[in-house]
Formats: structure tokens, C-alpha cells, sequence
């Protein structure tokens, strides 16, 4: 008997939730199969056995979530022996694909009362996304999700799109009648603070809407890089009116040649690298209270902050510095697709030294970013606009911008951070050493 348990499927997992089991107990498995989808902090992700056996037993049900290391699933490999072995890394992953047919549907063992998975099937043929509260909901209420159009992140189903078509009294699971009486904690019915916020909720019109097991991870590392390192932030502006004709120019010569154009974004991580090259005590990670040295990174990994629709996530462009414009802009765009569509690896988000998180396409004019740990620094970049600028004796319009460098104060000084930013300023203002 192999005992199969959570892996480590990410640099920076500590816990993943199962999404769905493609498996069900008495099924073959041979090397290769797919056994289950796990959602780590980075995206979905598909566990493939690499040894061949009959699912026995699933000891981890769609929707929980648990450390790396748990037992998930029991794996009879028709060997003889009462006792297990632990099976975790190595396992073949797959990038999550929604174009699987349905016959890998999620399936779990079915418990007196709920309805069989197969009612869950999209007659399409294509896989059904749903969170697994919604799952839970379905089975036990006998509904087909096929026809159900998801307003979740990559079109999922969730509670809300429920409403129409689920009994008033089937909400949270079985009817009253059929289902135990619950008896809730005394602290929830003696709290006045819990009575209070139950007021208050009602009062907002507020539900309850699960969060996705990559946004908790985001929630915690967050949280945890704001109260940790201390963050000081530089701000400088730059003359951008060199760097906008300079796009146009290169755009044009770009669509005349039948070529992709780049962006200003592009312009920007070709920028940032040079001036992590010039300023190398920038790209640089703390290591630990106790330890007496920090990392200074040779290469220059540039990770660019995307706000998918599944949440945010940093894929990173490896050797920033020594790609052109046009080959950052590629690989760009390419890492957004994939993140859009869940499907970057764990390799594709990790190794980077520093991030550029870019909110200039909405309008935003000046904000500061939280540090991407284990990096030293990030650069929150805004919107690039007109403005009146004195130029000599007269007031003319011209393209300014506004970055902000958000910096660990254990590593990098309030000198070194602004000897950064005017390397920066001055490329952008020169953008022909850019591209050159």
C-alpha cells in the first residue's frame, strides 16, 4: 500500500487545497494518470501518479485544505504487506487545463443521501468549474451545474450564481428536518461583540463568499512582509516626453516590419534591470536576524506583478538585463496569458531578485507596493501624463512620470535607494542607452 501525501509543489508552499479528484476509490491507476487538482498559493495544479495501482481510499475531501506532507489518498499497488509507504515528490505536474473531458470529472466518495457525481457533468464536454462549497451544495441537492453560468475568477461558480435555482431552505445543506439540530458554541451566543457584528452584517446586506486558497496564501505573505521588514519608500519623477516618442517611433518601424509593438511597460523592466546592473546593491535579499550575511544576486530576475483574474501573481522574467525590449515585451505578455489562464508554473514564478508593479493603465498616478519577499525592493510605478513643465522661460506641456521604490531598510539605505532612482530617472529621460 502507497501512502500518497501533499507535496511541495511550489518555493513558497506551506499548504494546498484539493480542488478535485479525478479518481475515485476501486479506480485504476496507471503511471501518468491524473489523481487530483491541488491549489497551491501559485496556481492549479494537476498531481500525476508515477506508480501504477487501484485507488484504495481518500482520506482528504474536495475543498480542505491541508499542510504539505498530509496523507491524501491510499494507493494499492497490489504488493503484499499491511504497512504503508509514503509517497509525496516526485510527481509529475501538469499546468491546470480547462480543455479536459468530462470523464475526468472530480469524483469523491458518496455518502447516504448525496446525489452521484455524475449529476455535476457539463454535457459540453468540457470541465465543470466550481468551488467546492458549490460542489457540496449540488450533490446534496440533486443539481445540474451544466447549464449555470459561473461570475467567478476564470468563470467558476460560486454561492451567489446559486441563488436561482437552489431552495431557500437547502443553503448551507440538508433541510432542517433531515439534518441535526446545531447547537451553537456559548461564546457565539453570549458574545456581544458576535452578536454585534451579526447585526452589523445584516445591516450591510453582507454574505459570506469563500476565497480562493491562492488569495489566503497572498493575505498571509503579505501581511506578513508589512509587519516584518521595514519598508521606506523614495519617490521621483521623471521627463517621460523622450521615452513616449521614442515608443512611437519604435512602434511604427515595429508594424511596418510585421512585428509585435512594445509597450512602456517593456521600456520600464528594460530599464530597471540596467539600473540594477549599475546599482547592484539593490538586488540583493536579507536572510535572517541571526545570519551575518545577505544575498547579492548576480543575475537580475525581474518579476512583474500581474493582477489575473485568479488573483495577484509575480511571474518573472529571468536575465532581464541582457534581453532587448522587444524580447521583454514578448515574454511579457506571454507570462500574462498564461497567469490569466491559470496555467504558469511554480518555475515561472520563482528565482526573481526584484518586482515592478505597474497600475499606470488605470489611472493611477502615485502609489507605493509591498516588498515581494525574499527581494530587497520593489518599484510601484503610475501613470505617465501630460503636465505643465517649465522648460527655460516658458511653460510647455510634456509626459512626466512618477515611480516609487519601496525598499527593506535592513539592507538598502535611504542613499542607496535614491542613487537607484537616479539611474533610473536618467535612462528614462535618455531612453536611447536603453535600447542601445
Amino acid at each position: 500500500m502507497i501512502e500518497i501525501t501533499m507535496p511541495r509543489l511550489s518555493d513558497t508552499m506551506e499548504e494546498g487545497a484539493i480542488t478535485t479528484w479525478l479518481k475515485k476509490p476501486g479506480d485504476r491507476v496507471d503511471i501518468g494518470d491524473v489523481l487530483v487538482e491541488i491549489e497551491t498559493d501559485k496556481a492549479n495544479m494537476e498531481l500525476e501518479a508515477y506508480e501504477a495501482g487501484t485507488l484504495s481510499k481518500i482520506l482528504v475531501p474536495e475543498g480542505e485544505l491541508v499542510p504539505i506532507g498530509t496523507p491524501i489518498a491510499l494507493l494499492d499497488d497490489g504488493k503484499p504487506g499491511d504497512s504503508t509507504t509514503p509517497i509525496a515528490a516526485p510527481l509529475a505536474l501538469a499546468v491546470d487545463s480547462v480543455a479536459e473531458p468530462a470523464e475526468a470529472a472530480a469524483a469523491t466518495p458518496e455518502a447516504p443521501g448525496r446525489g452521484s457525481e455524475a449529476d455535476l457533468e457539463v454535457p459540453s464536454g468540457d470541465r465543470l468549474f466550481a468551488s467546492p462549497f458549490v460542489r457540496k451544495l449540488a450533490r446534496e441537492n440533486h443539481l445540474d451545474l451544466g447549464g449555470i453560468r459561473g461570475t467567478g475568477p476564470g468563470g467558476r461558480i460560486i454561492r451567489a450564481d446559486l441563488d436561482e435555482v437552489l431552495p431557500h431552505s437547502a443553503e448551507t445543506g440538508p433541510s432542517a428536518a433531515e439534518a441535526p439540530a446545531a447547537v451553537p458554541p456559548p461564546s457565539a451566543v453570549a458574545s456581544p461583540a458576535n452578536r454585534a457584528t451579526q447585526q452589523g452584517d445584516e445591516k450591510r446586506g453582507s454574505e459570506a463568499v469563500s476565497i480562493s486558497n491562492t488569495r489566503r496564501v497572498i493575505a498571509r505573505r503579505l501581511g506578513e512582509s508589512a509587519r516584518s521588514i521595514p519598508h521606506f519608500y523614495v519617490t521621483a519623477v521623471a521627463d517621460a516626453e523622450a521615452l513616449v516618442g521614442l515608443r512611437t517611433e519604435l512602434n511604427e518601424q515595429l508594424t511596418a516590419a510585421g512585428r509585435t509593438k512594445v509597450s512602456i511597460n517593456d521600456l520600464l523592466i528594460r530599464a530597471s534591470a540596467l539600473a540594477l546592473r549599475e546599482n547592484p546593491l539593490v538586488n540583493v535579499s536579507y536572510v535572517d536576524d541571526a545570519s551575518t550575511t545577505m544575498l547579492l544576486h548576480h543575475r537580475i530576475n525581474v518579476g512583474v506583478a500581474v493582477a489575473s483574474e485568479n488573483g495577484l501573481v509575480v511571474p518573472v522574467i529571468e536575465n532581464a538585463d541582457q534581453k532587448s525590449v522587444s524580447q521583454l515585451g514578448l515574454e511579457s505578455r506571454t507570462l500574462v496569458a498564461l497567469a490569466n489562464a491559470k496555467k504558469l508554473t511554480s518555475e515561472q514564478m520563482s528565482g526573481g531578485t526584484f518586482t515592478i508593479s505597474n497600475l499606470g493603465m488605470f489611472g493611477v498616478e502615485h502609489f507605493t507596493a509591498i516588498i515581494n519577499p525574499p527581494e530587497g525592493a520593489i518599484l510601484a510605478v503610475g501613470g505617465t501624463t501630460r503636465e505643465p513643465v517649465v522648460v527655460g522661460d516658458e511653460i510647455v506641456p510634456r509626459y512626466r512620470m512618477r515611480f516609487t521604490l519601496s525598499a527593506d531598510h535592513r539592507i538598502i539605505d535611504g542613499a542607496l535607494a535614491a542613487q537607484f532612482l537616479q539611474t533610473l530617472t536618467r535612462l528614462i529621460e535618455n531612453p536611447g542607452t536603453i535600447i542601445a
